[in-house]
């Protein structure tokens, strides 16, 4: 059976093996990266198996897959609204911009050939994008090697930058994650400052939340319920990893950063949380959530002692069916 999640009346089924992947050695995800979805309710699956975009319809009937040959380590996945993916590739430094079926139409940067580390100029590992209210502007968060967003037309022309590295406001500490509400502000994940800072389209800081834990995913939903959805990590530290109540969950916010409802927490330290490590998120017209994790990554890469294990058995896709 099927667990139920609920908090501050949302309720959802969370459904493990909703994706049906193809029979095959290769087909597995080793990491869930990003997801996205179109406007008919399809699921684009960004991950870090051999088959870096996998396509799936709502019941989890496998469509189709692209980018193989392509990308180099899936990160962000972002649905732009004349239906095309900004494909952000921490691995080889570049965004790239492709149709629905895998045609790439854009490059920002150049494959392979990063900034200097913490230069402030695109990219180190860049992460994630939002496109402007108006589709105009693209913002990329850059990201593991450096500490700022970059701002670009939609023709990719370079326009501007800002944050540096540091706990203050507009500095960053891992910018991981960014979201635009379609009112002109842009909401950025700062993960080891724990915190969302809130920006206009020009770079000037307004604001910020501070009550999470590592924020890893933030997806602002202007369909369904002009909900934030936050995926929280939990702790990289092995000292706290069974403290209750500061994840890995999924977090959802009101427009003002009110917490509405905290799913799959862990309750106590006898208990796991649902998830592991939720690093991509999107919801689709139905209010249906699916949550991409980098379970192998955290697991394997971390500092908790787990043994490598292969990628198959890990919950790195969980569709929470909206009750």
């Amino acid at each position: 059976m099927n667990k139920i999640l609920s908090s501050g009346g949302f309720t959802y089924e969370v459904e493990q093996n909703w994706a049906k992947l193809p029979s095959g050695p290769d087909w597995y995800f080793k990491d869930v990266a990003g997801v996205a979805v179109d406007s008919q309710d399809r699921v684009y699956v960004f991950n870090r198996g051999p088959h870096p975009m996998m396509v799936f319809n709502r019941d989890g009937e496998f469509i189709k897959s692209w980018g193989e040959g392509i990308f180099t380590r899936a990160h962000g996945v972002d649905m732009g609204p004349d239906e095309t993916l900004y494909c952000t590739d921490d691995g080889d430094h570049t965004v790239r911009r492709c149709t629905l079926d895998g045609k790439v139409l854009m490059t920002l940067g150049i494959p392979h050939q990063p900034a200097p580390y913490q230069s402030g100029k695109p990219f180190n590992r860049c992460t994630h994008t939002a496109l402007s209210r108006d589709g105009q502007f693209i913002f990329v968060t850059d990201g593991y090697g450096n500490s700022c967003v970059h701002k670009y037309t939609k023709d990719g022309k370079y326009v501007l930058s800002w944050g540096e590295p540091g706990t203050d406001p507009g500095q960053f500490n891992i910018v991981h994650n960014i979201a635009a509400d379609g009112k002109g502000n842009l909401y950025v994940a700062d993960r080891e400052n724990h915190r969302v800072q809130i920006f206009d389209e020009e770079g000037n800081y307004k604001g910020q939340w501070v009550n999470m834990h590592r924020p890893c995913a933030i997806y602002k939903n202007k369909v369904f319920d002009n909900n934030f959805y936050l995926g929280e990590i939990g702790t990289a530290m092995s000292v706290n990893w069974y403290v209750p109540r500061i994840g890995p969950r999924l977090t959802i916010l009101d427009e003002g950063g009110k917490v509405l409802a905290r799913l799959g927490d862990r309750p106590s330290p006898n208990e796991q949380s649902i998830f592991s490590a939720p690093h991509g998120i999107a919801v689709d017209s139905r209010g249906d959530v699916y949550v991409g994790e980098v379970t192998w990554t955290n697991l394997v890469g971390g500092d908790r002692g787990h043994k490598e294990v292969p990628p198959g058995p890990l919950i790195t896709l969980q569709k929470l069916h909206r009750r």
